[in-house]
């Protein structure tokens, strides 16, 4: 399987004309590499396969069903068929998709989650995107694809998932806090803001997310600081740009929320 490059700011095989994964007889089908973008976005679709979209360096964001994932590196998102979702890529990007006929996983969710990569997972993704498309089920290559389907039907489910309200001035304030998440607003700054009662988006947001505000933003923030931190950025910095007064304040809010501190939580995901 050839990776896809990046032509005319869309994903398309570099050297395999009207290719479609949708119609592919295989239990899976792969496609990926390595992009340099400007920035793209494939608007809203949905596909009759299961997709796993894993992200391996950059920043990809995909919104699915009513949440919206900024997946962290070694994480993937996993998207049921006839499930609309919309990707958006950000720089360079090493990723990954990997299409699944239904009943080729009848064990993995049926509904969109962040699902933890192992090293070896990732590793025969990667394999697999290199497989032709019509591999040989008999062949090394259908018992790469049964063992890459085992290890994904057992991959734990993360709660990296940043909800997005179906309340168009919530959505409004989540697209705000994403394109500035050093913006320390309230709840009754967005509320004067919008001209819309706190109360009222209180309310409507613990009734569509079971969040409140603060638990809301914290949720982006460290799905933003999860992407920075992999990429090198260090936690002082990561803090500052995530609009904490220093890296003590980010610390003491990353480690009540996940259960240690940041570089420890990096360190043991990448021996994971």
């Amino acid at each position: 399987m050839p990776f896809f490059q990046l032509n005319d700011d869309h994903i398309v095989p570099d050297d395999l004309e009207g290719f479609d994964p949708e119609t592919v007889p295989r239990a899976i089908t792969a496609f990926g590499g390595r992009m340099a973008t400007k920035g793209m976005e494939l608007a809203m679709h949905e596909h009759r396969k299961d997709e796993l979209v894993l992200t391996l360096r950059g920043i990809v964001r995909l919104e699915a069903g009513h949440g919206v994932w900024i997946v962290p590196p070694r994480c993937a998102v996993w998207i049921p068929g006839h499930v609309p979702h919309s990707v958006t890529v950000i720089g360079d990007v090493e990723m990954y998709c990997l299409f699944v006929e239904p009943d080729a996983a009848p064990t993995l969710p049926r509904q969109c989650c962040a699902l933890s990569i192992s090293p070896l997972l990732a590793n025969l993704l990667e394999h697999a995107a290199h497989m032709p498309v019509m591999y040989d089920v008999g062949g090394a290559d259908g018992r790469i694809a049964t063992v890459l389907l085992d290890q994904l039907s057992a991959a734990p489910v993360e709660e990296l998932r940043f909800p997005m309200p179906v309340d168009a001035r919530l959505r409004r304030i989540a697209s705000a806090m994403m394109e500035d998440p050093s913006d320390r607003a309230t709840i009754d700054d967005w509320g004067r803001r919008i001209a819309v009662a706190p109360r009222t988006l209180t309310r409507i947001l613990q009734r569509e997310t079971g969040m409140s505000f603060g638990r809301w933003r914290q949720q982006l923030h460290i799905l933003i600081a999860l992407q920075r931190l992999d990429q090198g950025a260090s936690v002082q910095t990561v803090a500052l740009d995530l609009g904490y007064e220093g890296a003590s304040a980010f610390v003491t809010m990353f480690r009540k929320a996940l259960g240690k501190p940041p570089a420890r939580y990096l360190a043991e995901r990448r021996a994971h």
